[in-house]
């Protein structure tokens, strides 16, 4: 590992003015490539004090052993040379997109005397005319199939028409109608060219001009009575709408555009592009990459941009993209892409409209797939075993965690503080063992003594029944309540499994929190982590590890230490960590939504025991609104079926005892309720929820 001040420039040396930097490890390989507006100014920022640095940005500096750069006279002469320094030299800190494929696309090679229409991968050639990419090579030859039967284009391989001319005979496609045959002269080349020109202007979009003029011979032919003609016609139009419909009109006015979205988290980043031409989408197309270097959603569009553009020309750049985020500063990424399409080129963040909306289904389409990734990644056997002996190493721990349970704490302004406990067996959810708590112990916010009992609670537990079996002796009394709200699960296969006898109740069914785990992770920094092992040391257990992982740099935190260990952010520890701690997050706070939304549909009839949702909705609807019932005398309320006399005698108690709320609320539309109602009745559809001035449920303000 280096220091960055072996290395750093003397002041002075660097000049003030645009360019483009490489850094350089021990052995000359370059591991960084970047460009700047000041080569001064951005080359300090390396060299500042390594506590300030982003841990990547770390990693980097350190890793290197020098540093060059290159002046250029504008900034978009060092975006174009950064993206082909980034393509020569292959850089391990710098953002990359690949694909896991070369996307096909139909392709028209106008270049030959016959054109002939084909799928085509790879780098595009002079000459040939391009529609797409596509996501599928099956999409294409669909789209083909369908439009050969109007245009009959040559389909064929050049040694399959050379074989044809020679013979005389014509392919099984010239046989059926869906080629026009000019192998053996049944067309002429001019007509052939004529027949495939009107193919790409139908795939660029030109297609009611051409539908209205098909449907014009239809009818005449109709009137002479050539009705085989005019039925050959009428088919052939409804081959053409169909595979229109494969290529919904998505924006007016016949829009060239691309649209860009970006799903990121701290790790990983998935790239959506849809291609939209003549107002439809003619393809789509993703990447997913590690977010080797510290980077913001604009950077990350620029890195896509240089990828999706560095090698296109003319029509290939269209005259519009949308992206989600700007780069910094966009007027040279803007210059750049115009100077590539030959003309002027708008890029922006669409704000309103139809634009909006389907920038909004591209940017769903990118979380799917960084999701998908997420889930392939971590289904792998190999990877999983990789993760677990990272930890493991990292860790110090005496072998790899093949159970481990993470903790997590969420609140709303500090009502409904509640808990959750996820469970991962061998890299793997082990949904059935997740459990669920209330916080108990005290009121208000406090997360690391909430943490402190929820483990206490969940370990006590443990400890009881180890004592119950005879397999502890000298264990603390159990006396926490277990807090679990899910159903216990079966145990895994996959640890050094107890006997049976001790992880299963005399009916049969598994004990909760009979399994310990061999870590237990944290969602939070050193607070948190020191709160999870003074539980842990109070009840004097010792063969159980304790980490943290901080969101903010994902650092993993461990009891005592006053520096966080940072993983290398392509590590696959790190990732199962955090794809632990994610999970446990979301479980706690879906606990909490949950909570919360009962609390405001609570009803003073909740409290009459033997009363059912059937029968409170039926005195609702008898009466009309809580307030009335209210004032119902016993006999009045004994008259609803399905409520004796001693329910409603109780139903009158349970009433006098409730203290009548504020105004009801409709959560839904806001709307403050009728005098005549009171919090927790139900109006319009029953079980709708009301709310009685409850805090703001604003999101940011969850835990």
């Amino acid at each position: 590992m280096a220091d960055p001040s072996s290395y750093r420039p003397r002041p002075g040396e660097i000049p003030d003015s645009p360019g483009v930097y490489r850094f350089r490890d021990e052995h000359r390989r370059v591991i960084y490539v970047g460009k700047a507006k000041s080569l001064r100014q951005r080359l300090a920022n390396y060299f500042q004090d390594l506590a300030g640095l982003h841990p990547r940005t770390r990693s980097m500096v350190t890793t290197a052993a020098s540093v060059e750069w290159t002046v250029v006279s504008t900034e978009v002469e060092a975006l174009q040379l950064e993206y082909s320094w980034i393509k020569e030299y292959d850089p391990r800190f710098n953002v990359k997109y690949r694909d896991d494929k070369s996307y096909p696309y139909l392709a028209v090679t106008m270049n030959e005397d016959f054109p002939r229409v084909q799928v085509m991968r790879g780098h595009k050639k002079k000459g040939v005319r391009y529609f797409g990419p596509y996501a599928h090579a099956w999409a294409i030859r669909d789209t083909v199939d369908l439009m050969l039967r109007v245009f009959p284009v040559r389909t064929c391989s050049a040694g399959v028409f050379k074989n044809a001319a020679r013979t005389g005979r014509p392919c099984l496609l010239g046989y059926i109608g869906k080629c026009s045959a000019p192998c053996v002269e049944r067309i002429t080349a001019e007509d052939h060219r004529e027949l495939a020109e009107e193919f790409c202007d139908f795939m660029a979009g030109r297609t009611g001009t051409y539908l209205r003029r098909l449907e014009r011979q239809m009818v005449e032919a109709a009137e002479d009575m050539e009705y085989e003609r005019a039925a050959r016609l009428r088919d052939d139009i409804g081959a053409l709408k169909k595979a229109m419909e494969k290529n919904a009109v998505v924006l007016a006015d016949a829009t060239d555009a691309d649209l860009i979205a970006v799903a990121e988290d701290e790790l990983e980043a998935a790239v959506q592009i849809f291609h939209v031409r003549g107002g439809r989408v003619r393809g789509q197309r993703g990447w997913v990459t590690d977010k080797v270097e510290d980077v913001t959603t604009g950077a990350l569009v620029e890195h896509a941009l240089q990828q999706l553009y560095g090698e296109e020309t003319g029509d290939a750049v269209p005259r519009e993209v949308l992206v989600p985020a700007l780069p910094d500063p966009v007027e040279p990424v803007q210059e750049w892409l115009t100077g590539r399409r030959g003309s002027n080129v708008s890029l922006r963040v669409p704000q309103r409209g139809d634009k909006k909306a389907l920038m909004e289904t591209v940017e769903r389409n990118a979380q799917q797939a960084l999701v998908l990734h997420k889930t392939k990644r971590a289904s792998d056997l190999t990877t999983r075993s990789r993760a677990l002996e990272e930890i493991s190493d990292t860790l110090e721990l005496d072998s790899a965690p093949l159970r481990i349970e993470c903790y997590d704490i969420s609140h709303l302004q500090g009502d409904d503080v509640v808990a959750s406990m996820v469970v991962f067996e061998d890299g793997l959810a082990r949904k059935s063992e997740y459990r669920r708590f209330q916080i108990k112990g005290f009121a208000g916010q406090d997360d690391v003594r909430s943490m402190h009992e929820v483990i206490t609670r969940r370990f006590r537990r443990y400890l009881a029944e180890k004592e119950r079996t005879g397999e502890w002796s000298d264990g603390d009394e159990a006396g926490a309540e277990p807090g679990a709200q899910a159903d216990p699960g079966t145990a895994s296969g996959g640890l050094a499994e107890p006997p049976a006898s001790t992880l299963t109740e005399d009916d049969g069914r598994p004990k909760r929190f009979a399994y310990p785990p061999q870590l237990v992770v944290v969602d939070g920094g050193a607070p948190q982590v020191a709160a999870a092992q003074r539980a842990l040391d109070e009840l004097g257990i010792d063969d159980i590890a304790v980490c943290g992982l901080a969101k903010r740099l994902e650092e993993v935190w461990l009891p005592g230490d006053d520096d966080p260990v940072v993983l290398p952010r392509t590590s696959e520890g790190l990732y199962l960590l955090q794809r632990i701690r994610d999970e446990a997050h979301r479980f706690a706070i879906t606990y909490q939504r949950t909570k919360r939304a009962k609390r405001f549909r609570s009803s003073p009839l909740d409290d009459v025991p033997g009363l059912g949702d059937t029968r409170k909705q039926a005195l609702i609807k008898h009466f009309g609104s809580l307030k009335r019932l209210r004032s119902a005398t016993i006999e009045q309320i004994c008259d609803v079926p399905g409520i004796g006399r001693k329910t409603a005698e109780t139903i009158v108690a349970a009433l006098a005892q409730a203290v009548p709320g504020g105004p009801a609320v409709n959560t839904a539309t806001g709307e403050i309720m009728d005098d005549t109602e009171e919090p927790g009745q139900q109006t319009g559809s029953p079980g709708e929820p009301v709310s009685t001035g409850a805090p703001d449920e604003r999101r940011g303000q969850e835990r």
